[in-house]
């Protein structure tokens, strides 16, 4: 009997040693991650704002991480595909990515896009105020004188955005709606192409975010007449808000860090942690402001809820215009 209970007790003193490697396995397993580099995906060409504020966020969090973060440019069909690289990815948190408001849009607008429910939100980087921006030799000034000219010539003037589903395309659409005017919508690849078809005249207008004509704004080439903000943009403090211009219109998008589905919870906090860290450094957010970006980090639940409070506001609104083509409500 004697060694029979002498070999249970051996028994249970062996599994719960084992048990205890497992449980220390797994905190190291949580905490050596990430022992390589984080590739960080942007759907959009190089150069255009998403782009840029992404590489400030991939440098800083470089440092903060520990291990290179690296960014990727897949650029194509208004960001969708990007999207869907990130969706697709291994869920083990070394391949993150980034999208604005149009990751919500394209559920109704484009066949086959991601889903909110396949992604999950890391953090949040900011928001941008939408803008509407023309060329300078157009002689509009003001919103008003915008109106003005495209209710005179219906669909005569041509708007630069992205592709339907992208931040631009609905930032116009929601315009049109609000304005009641008509413009014709040519789409290009990202924010950097929309401002060099700006810039060469194969559209009168844009509706890309300040810091993306900010640097064309000031060397007197484009125009930016409004900011569909509550308050003016603090880069461009001379350019009035559409409100206060007798337009009541408010309307941005934002941008914010995601994965696929299913990173687990220890890495996700890691994600998380460091990436907070790195965007709320002073340096960081000096550098940020200095080159028009409105930062203002959030984990994952306070961007879990901005996509849903979000998804409620837009889906009326596309709808309204005839443009939810898909996973209808």
């Amino acid at each position: 009997m004697f060694r029979r209970l002498r070999s249970r007790l051996l028994s249970l003193s062996l599994a719960a040693t084992f048990l205890t490697f497992l449980a220390a396995a797994g905190a190291a397993w949580g905490q050596n991650f990430p022992t390589g580099p984080v590739t960080l995906i942007v759907p959009w060409p190089a150069g255009g704002g998403s782009d840029i504020s992404m590489r400030m966020v991939a440098e800083a969090a470089t440092r903060t991480l520990g291990v290179p973060v690296v960014v990727v440019n897949k650029p194509g069909a208004g960001g969708a595909l990007g999207t869907r690289d990130i969706a697709s990815a291994a869920p083990d948190g070394y391949t993150i990515g980034m999208d604005g408001i149009g990751v919500l849009a394209r559920q109704y607008l484009v066949p086959n896009a991601t889903l909110m429910k396949d992604l999950q939100p890391v953090v949040f980087f900011g928001v941008d105020t939408g803008a509407l921006v023309v060329r300078a030799d157009t002689g509009w000034n003001t919103v008003g004188d915008f109106v003005k000219a495209a209710k005179a010539n219906p669909g005569k003037i041509k708007n630069g955005n992205d592709d339907p589903g992208g931040s631009s395309y609905l930032t116009i659409a929601v315009f049109e709606r609000e304005l009641g005017v008509k413009v014709t919508r040519v789409s290009y690849k990202g924010y950097a192409p929309t401002v060099a078809a700006l810039l060469a005249g194969e559209v009168q207008a844009a509706t890309v975010p300040v810091p993306d004509a900010l640097e064309h704004h000031k060397a007197g080439k484009v125009r930016i007449i409004g900011v569909s903000d509550t308050k003016r943009h603090f880069a461009a403090p001379e350019v009035p808000t559409f409100k206060e211009q007798g337009f009541d219109v408010i309307f941005g998008s934002w941008r914010t860090i995601f994965g696929p589905k299913g990173i687990p919870a220890d890495r996700l906090k890691i994600l998380q942690t460091k990436l907070l860290e790195a965007m709320n450094d002073k340096a960081f957010q000096d550098r940020a402001r200095n080159a028009g970006f409105s930062v203002g980090p959030m984990g994952a639940e306070e961007t879990m809820a901005r996509w849903r409070k979000d998804d409620t506001l837009i889906y009326p609104i596309l709808d309204e215009a005839g443009l939810v083509k898909f996973n209808k409500k």
